[in-house]
């Protein structure tokens, strides 16, 4: 299974030749974990970080090759998937395409933490993670 976020290209994110300046992928692929976690899992980034939870999935390893250029009005389609759960981490393929053409491809590895530390996988949330697990992902 997968999960699938359209990414508009604006502006704001090209650079003067009007292609996508690097580092502003990065802002879209924490975009599509943030929406992942909303959409999927049912624990926004919100109810992670307010009323007193001090609870957050950061980013530890994160591998990124770009392919091909992203243009200003592009809409792209970022795609994740599962591709591990382990104890406290979460790996994930996020793949970046239009149509045939791969923009970028990142492979990530996430994190929950609990008061600034690794924890364990909540049982609700590690549940709903083992069943977007992808066909030949691996626990770890």
């Amino acid at each position: 299974m997968s999960y699938t976020r359209i990414v508009p290209i604006e502006f704001n994110h090209c650079d003067p030749a009007g292609i996508v300046f690097y580092p502003r992928y990065f802002e879209m692929i924490n975009s599509v974990v943030e929406n992942f976690f909303e959409d999927y899992v049912g624990y926004s980034f919100a109810r992670m970080h307010t009323g007193g939870n001090h609870h957050g999935v950061p980013t530890v390893s994160i591998n990124c090759n770009f392919m091909a250029p992203s243009r200003l009005g592009d809409k792209v389609p970022f795609t994740l998937v599962v591709t591990g759960v382990g104890r406290s981490s979460l790996k994930v393929r996020i793949t970046a395409a239009m149509g045939d053409e791969v923009r970028l491809i990142t492979e990530n590895t996430l994190v929950w933490i609990d008061d600034g530390k690794a924890a364990a996988w909540p049982e609700d949330i590690r549940s709903k993670l083992h069943a977007q697990l992808e066909m030949g992902g691996q626990d770890g």
